[in-house]
């Protein structure tokens, strides 16, 4: 931004143009503090908001929104003819999603070959989906932060299947907090969401 330069490594000749898609929502304010996350997800096509010109910052985010929007936001291929789904995967728009962090890895599931998509995720399942994801595609999260686990009044509500996750998020700077609480176990809300992709592809 400082030079105004952009540069960027190809493999081939061909012609190049800098491009820029500014995407705005009628319910993000210029001066909200997720403003900036919304508009870089939003112009890289991995979220188009909630219908007639909204993004829904406040709304909880459902765990089959949650898939589609990470592997979206890493370009992961689906599984266009999957052979082997979540059996409440459905016929909809997240069921290639689904079949694909399965496969992957990435998720097991709830239990009983269950994702439970239309269930709101919570923030440590969210955290935990990603790390899983970052691992997967040897894209692990970059930085350092003077905060630890213990700064946070809430910390022994995390899940010890989450712990790892919300530790490596927390100590590269990924994630803060809030009020000095993590917050664990409440459910996450489209604004959070895009903060943390943002915080970690925009690194």
């Amino acid at each position: 931004m400082e030079t105004g330069t952009v540069t960027f490594v190809t493999n081939h000749f061909s012609s190049y143009a800098v491009g820029y898609n500014k995407v705005e929502f009628k319910d993000v304010g210029f001066n909200d503090s997720y403003a900036d996350a919304v508009s870089f997800i939003a112009a890289r096509e991995i979220t188009s908001g909630t219908g007639t010109g909204t993004f829904g910052p406040a709304d909880t985010l459902t765990r089959g929104q949650f898939i589609t929007l990470l592997l979206k936001a890493y370009e992961i291929s689906l599984d266009a003819n999957p052979s082997d789904n979540f059996k409440d995967a459905g016929n909809t728009y997240y069921t290639e999603y689904l079949a694909a962090a399965k496969k992957l890895g990435i998720s097991g599931g709830v239990g009983d070959n269950r994702f439970e998509p239309g269930k709101a995720i919570s923030r440590q399942e969210m955290y935990t989906l990603l790390c899983k994801t970052l691992k997967q595609i040897n894209m692990q999260p970059k930085g350092a932060s003077e905060k630890k686990l213990s700064d946070f009044t809430d910390s022994g509500e995390i899940a010890g299947w989450a712990e790892d996750s919300v530790k490596l998020l927390l100590e590269t700077g990924k994630i803060s907090g809030n009020a000095g609480k993590l917050s664990p176990a409440g459910a996450a809300t489209r604004a959070e969401m895009a903060q943390v992709l943002y915080n970690l592809i925009a690194e």
